[in-house]
């Protein structure tokens, strides 16, 4: 499950957002994220489906390997689906055993799986298209703002890109890993699913030794280099806009103001009455 995350990594490529600001892909990103929670709607749901194309489009990473990270959350969004279906109430469409299927039910979990999905892949459009010292720029410049209330912006930005650089290399140690069990005999795909979660204990202890062990190494490295923190830290590449982020910024704000339009504007629409609000009618 581990080798298909693609959260975190960064995919070496030449494109429009690969050369957009940090800033400007991080502000991107937090909007379209939130615009997925505002309305309820087929309409914003399309609207944002063909964004999220367009954008992918515009990264030159394939999308093979984009909706490869989907595969590691198909589980949970499986159990998230099956929760809404049976918990969220109204119109009975019908009965499996004991338990009702209503309308409204199947509606939020449609919209769940959607919602998940989508998540899932704008940010990882931030990770694939930003490396990961550049990520870092952009996300302290971005919360700047935070210091007024004394929040460690600096240090939150390292761990949170320490975290995201840790990903691919956790991944490439799991394969490793993998590669050297299955050479002894080990069988990680059948049997029963107790059976197989067992049957991954060989594998998950030597990750979590080897990423302790990397992490007591980063440690030291920085300490050794005198790190503290952003005190007094000059940049080799300090961030400034061009005019493709103007561009990006204008897309943005069209493509937010189209999003709270359909939600105001659906219910005239055919299909469109489902508008803030689980399980609608």
């Amino acid at each position: 499950m581990i080798r298909d995350i693609t959260l975190g990594q960064y995919y070496n490529t030449d494109s429009f957002l690969h050369r957009l600001d940090p800033r400007t892909k991080i502000i991107g990103t937090i909007v379209y994220l939130v615009t997925l929670f505002l309305y309820m709607n087929p309409y914003v749901y399309v609207f944002a489906l063909l964004f999220l194309v367009l954008m992918i489009r515009k990264s030159n990473v394939p999308f093979k390997f984009m909706i490869r990270g989907l595969r590691g959350i198909a589980f949970i969004m499986i159990m998230t689906a099956l929760i809404n279906i049976f918990t969220v109430p109204g119109d009975t469409l019908f009965m499996i055993g004991s338990f009702p299927v209503a309308k409204q039910g199947v509606r939020v979990a449609v919209y769940m799986i959607f919602r998940l999905s989508f998540l899932i892949i704008g940010s990882s459009l931030l990770t694939l298209t930003t490396p990961p010292v550049r990520l870092t720029d952009g996300l302290e410049r971005t919360f700047a703002f935070m210091k007024i209330f004394k929040v460690p912006v600096h240090d939150m930005a390292m761990m949170m890109s320490i975290a995201l650089r840790f990903i691919p290399i956790l991944i490439e140690e799991t394969n490793i890993i993998m590669k050297a069990q299955l050479s002894r005999g080990a069988d990680f795909e059948s049997g029963s699913l107790l059976k197989r979660i067992k049957s991954l204990m060989p594998v998950i202890i030597p990750l979590f030794i080897g990423a302790f062990k990397k992490a007591n190494d980063l440690a030291d490295a920085m300490d050794a280099r005198c790190y503290r923190g952003g005190v007094k830290r000059s940049r080799m590449n300090p961030l400034k806009y061009k005019k493709g982020d103007y561009a990006a910024y204008a897309m943005l704000v069209l493509y937010a103001a189209a999003i709270i339009s359909l939600g105001i504007y659906a219910k005239y629409l055919p299909f469109g009455n489902d508008i803030l609000g689980i399980g609608a009618k």
